[in-house]
C-alpha cells in the first residue's frame, strides 16, 4: 500500500528519472515539496535512483514506465488514479537520440527502422502517457512539461542558419513533431486549466551527448523545473522555453 500524500500536496511524475537530467529534476521538484513520481524503464536502476534521493526525506516513489508500452503507460495512469486522482505536474523527459551513443554516421546511413523507433520512444510515448493521464491533470489544473530541443525549431535550422548534424534527423524530427504536439495540446487543455509547455534545458552534459554538454544537469533541470511551477498566468500561450528565456518556434 502506497503512503497516504496530504491532499495539499502536489504530484508530479517525470520519466526518465533514472539517471541524468530526469533524476535531478525528480529531485529538485521534491525538494520543492512535491510528491514525486520517478519513472524508468529500467526497474533496477530507477529503484536504486528513487531510494536514494528519497533518503534526504524526500517524498519519491519509483514507478517502472516503459513509454513505448501500452501496457505500462496504462498500469502507470492506475496507479495515479488509485494512489491520488489527480497530478499536478507531467514531465515528459524520457527519450533517446536515435543514434549509436558515440558514432557518427552520413544521412544515406540511416535507415526507417532509426526514424520508426526514435519517433516511438520521443513522440508516440509522449502522447500516450499525456493522454491517458489528461484526466487526473485536468482534475488538478496541471501542468504538462515536454522536453525537446532548439535543434527541433525552424527558427534554429531556417534559411539562413546552420543546421544541426544530418544524423540527428530522426530526434530532431521527433523533437519537431513533439513541439507541435505541444502547440495543440497547449491550445486544446488551456479552458480546462491544464497549461502546456515545450522546454529545452540547453547543451546539458549528460550520457546521451557523451558528456559533451557545457551546462550541468542541475542547471538544466533548475529551467525545466521553473517552467514546471511557473504560475499559469506567467507562462506564455503555447510557450516554448529555453536556458535563456521564451524562444521562437
Amino acid at each position: 500500500m502506497s503512503t497516504p500524500t496530504a491532499a495539499d500536496t502536489p504530484v508530479a511524475l517525470v520519466t526518465g528519472a533514472a539517471r541524468g537530467l530526469g533524476r535531478e529534476t525528480a529531485r529538485q521538484l521534491a525538494a520543492l515539496g512535491f510528491t514525486v513520481l520517478a519513472t524508468a524503464r529500467d526497474e533496477e536502476r530507477g529503484r536504486a535512483a528513487a531510494a536514494e534521493l528519497a533518503r534526504g526525506g524526500s517524498d519519491i516513489r519509483f514507478l517502472q514506465l516503459d513509454v513505448t508500452d501500452p501496457a505500462s503507460v496504462r498500469a502507470v495512469a492506475g496507479h495515479v488514479a488509485a494512489d491520488f486522482g489527480r497530478l499536478d505536474v507531467l514531465v515528459n523527459n524520457a527519450g533517446v537520440t536515435g543514434i549509436p551513443r558515440g558514432t557518427r554516421r552520413t544521412v544515406d546511413e540511416l535507415t526507417a527502422d532509426d526514424l520508426r523507433s526514435t519517433l516511438e520512444t520521443n513522440l508516440v510515448g509522449p502522447f500516450a502517457l499525456t493522454q491517458a493521464l489528461l484526466p487526473y491533470l485536468r482534475k488538478a489544473g496541471g501542468r504538462i512539461v515536454n522536453l525537446t530541443s532548439t535543434l527541433a525549431t525552424f527558427a534554429r535550422t531556417g534559411p539562413g542558419t546552420t543546421p544541426g548534424r544530418p544524423d540527428l534527423l530522426p530526434y530532431c524530427a521527433s523533437k519537431a513533431a513533439l513541439n507541435m504536439a505541444s502547440v495543440l495540446w497547449a491550445s486544446a487543455l488551456r479552458d480546462s486549466g491544464v497549461t502546456v509547455c515545450a522546454v529545452s534545458p540547453g547543451f546539458v552534459a549528460t550520457d546521451m551527448n557523451n558528456f559533451t554538454g557545457t551546462r550541468t544537469v542541475a542547471e538544466g533541470a533548475a529551467v525545466v523545473v521553473a517552467a514546471a511551477t511557473a504560475p499559469a498566468d506567467e507562462l506564455p500561450d503555447r510557450a516554448f522555453v529555453t536556458d535563456t528565456g521564451t524562444a521562437p518556434w
